[in-house]
């Protein structure tokens, strides 16, 4: 076994964790080759791996982020103009909060201190479907190859959906009390080694209470997929032979709110049986990206057509990815 397949297999898959609460189902009489046992097993293994590497990569992220404050984000982007503004708006957005419902007040806040509205955009898609957290996250289920590449595809969709909305110049359909906030410069004071891990272990708890409840259904589902649900039925679903199954994946995710934790186990499930990479990718991404409690907060700050623009943008654009990689899969796993 070379160094990065370990890495891959019992660093971030840690299937040594597997064999091991196999070993000891095993030794209290479960039969983990049924299907009670088998979810089970499929249970504890996901919810305690998934608990490690969200509660490591939260702390990690927290304290990157500890150096990017809102106001200090502000002036960075205020530094660059034209695509690059939306190049480094998106990459801003791959070290700052786990889901849409945290990453609309930030976006609220850059465009009321000024910022182009496609920068602010542009920020607002990447920051929940693409961060260094589901990086990690997707290595550990579909490997270093996938994982990379559906960050730049998402990063590219953040590009473009942020210039498409810059270019058709629609500002007026920000709602008028954030276009006439304006923004107050505020410093943010130098923090000390102490201080920033006090703040990433605060972020940590509190983003662990909030999305644990998530991933205990999100992993319940997967149980259930992965042990109980024919693989005939998902084949004929979101297999090759059903060619709107990624458009079905995508409509299915958008009404739903998780986080990337959530649909992470949910997605290992369905790989396992037969279903498309790209459809899961498009199902991943509607569900942290356009989830409808998210969407109801965005409607509080921008216009209906706006609001349609940005879900429409998103839409076409998770669909495409499901579709480009459902066509290299055979090159990518």
């Amino acid at each position: 076994m070379g160094v990065w397949e370990f890495i891959q297999d019992q660093v971030l898959g840690m299937k040594w964790l597997n064999e091991l609460i196999g070993n000891v189902l095993s030794m209290l009489g479960v039969d983990i080759a049924g299907r009670v046992g088998g979810s089970v097993q499929f249970f504890i293994y996901d919810v305690l791996k998934i608990t490690v590497l969200l509660c490591f990569l939260i702390f990690a992220i927290s304290y990157i982020q500890s150096y990017f404050p809102p106001e200090r984000s502000k002036r960075i982007l205020g530094r660059f103009h034209g695509i690059w503004a939306n190049i480094v708006s998106a990459l801003l957005g791959t070290v700052t909060p786990f889901c849409s419902c945290s990453s609309i007040p930030l976006f609220i806040g850059f465009t009321s201190a000024g910022l182009p509205l496609g920068v602010t955009f542009s920020f607002l898609i990447s920051s929940p479907m693409v961060d260094l957290g589901s990086l990690v996250l997707l290595m550990s289920i579909f490997g270093a190859k996938v994982a990379i590449i559906y960050v730049v595809v998402g990063l590219i969709i953040a590009v473009i959906g942020g210039t498409i909305i810059e270019k058709l110049h629609m500002e007026k359909h920000v709602e008028s009390f954030i276009m006439s906030a304006g923004g107050v410069d505020i410093e943010s004071p130098d923090l000390t080694r102490r201080e920033r891990v006090i703040y990433a272990k605060e972020q940590m708890l509190g983003t662990f209470k909030k999305v644990f409840p998530y991933i205990l259904v999100g992993v319940g589902i997967g149980a259930l997929i992965h042990n109980w649900i024919p693989e005939s039925w998902i084949e004929a679903v979101l297999g090759s032979n059903n060619p709107f199954g990624v458009i079905l994946a995508t409509l299915v995710g958008v009404p739903m709110y998780a986080d990337i934790f959530g649909t992470i186990p949910v997605a290992e499930a369905l790989l396992s049986k037969g279903a498309q990479l790209g459809t899961i990718l498009s199902f991943m991404m509607a569900v942290t990206t356009l989830s409808l409690p998210s969407m109801i907060m965005l409607r509080k700050a921008v216009k209906p057509k706006l609001l349609a623009l940005f879900i429409g943008i998103c839409t076409v654009g998770i669909i495409i990815v499901g579709y480009l990689f459902n066509a290299f899969q055979f090159m990518l796993i």
